[in-house]
């Protein structure tokens, strides 16, 4: 059955969660999926431009438009110079090429502008020898520091921003993509209708510090295994009696 479409409600209308029902739908998602394990991996560059690569495809086309990028041109300072024509033949398998390939440009030439100047005024002064393009800053500045800086660059927005913060260097933001959206508003962790800010800000809200991964992981997973946007698996769903939004 196709779930009826869910109707905004107002802010003032809205119940948060309770901390025992978070805790709870944790504990569950855990139960299901486990607890995931993927320490920082510290490059922050290779996250923003799988992020953008991986707009309107699929994960194993921006796999391949990412790894022919990194094979043709093999330092970011090269993907920096390189002309937007040479990005865009090789990100082609990723789609959309010519729009991400602009936007990928866009981002290396504003970071190599912004990222030194905003290092110095945050007192994290980048080493003598460091690149234009050096973002090491952000694994000590303030996370709204780093999510300012990052959502100032062209085309980047909170759940982008969310990816690099999180999967670069494991600092506590949390991405709310498609998948996390939907469940958490069936699941009635958001408040529906709510916009991307307004998720972002809950979500970081309802995830305890150090369990931002596993939350934003188990919640895409579910999403992906079981709570289909368009025909959820709900008979079949370990969290019904605790969803509000399942289909009968």
């Amino acid at each position: 059955m196709t779930p009826a479409a869910t109707a905004t409600v107002p802010r003032g209308a809205w119940v948060a969660p309770t901390r025992p029902r978070i805790r709870a739908l944790r504990e569950r998602l855990a139960w299901i999926y486990g607890v995931p394990v993927q320490p920082p991996h510290r490059d922050p560059l290779a996250e923003l431009v799988l992020t953008v690569l991986s707009q309107s495809t699929n994960d194993r086309n921006r796999d391949v438009a990412y790894l022919r990028l990194v094979e043709r041109l093999p330092d970011w300072e090269l993907v920096a110079r390189a002309p937007v024509e040479e990005i865009e033949a090789a990100i082609r398998p990723g789609g959309i090429s010519k729009v991400k390939s602009v936007r990928i440009a866009a981002i290396l030439d504003a970071i190599a502008e912004r990222s030194g100047p905003t290092a110095r005024a945050l007192g994290l002064d980048p080493a003598p020898d460091a690149s234009p393009l050096d973002l090491t800053w952000m694994e000590a500045a303030p996370v709204a520091a780093g999510r300012d800086f990052l959502c100032e660059l062209p085309g980047v927005g909170r759940k982008t921003a969310a990816c690099v913060l999180l999967f670069a260097y494991g600092l506590h933001d949390v991405p709310v993509d498609t998948h996390v959206q939907r469940v958490g508003t069936r699941l009635a962790l958001f408040r529906p209708g709510a916009p991307l800010d307004e998720l972002h800000d809950e979500m970081l809200w309802i995830t305890p510090e150090g369990a931002g991964l596993e939350l934003h992981v188990n919640l895409l997973r579910h999403g992906r295994r079981t709570c289909h946007a368009r025909r959820p698996a709900c008979s079949e769903c370990a969290l019904r009696r605790m969803c509000p939004g399942r289909v009968a």
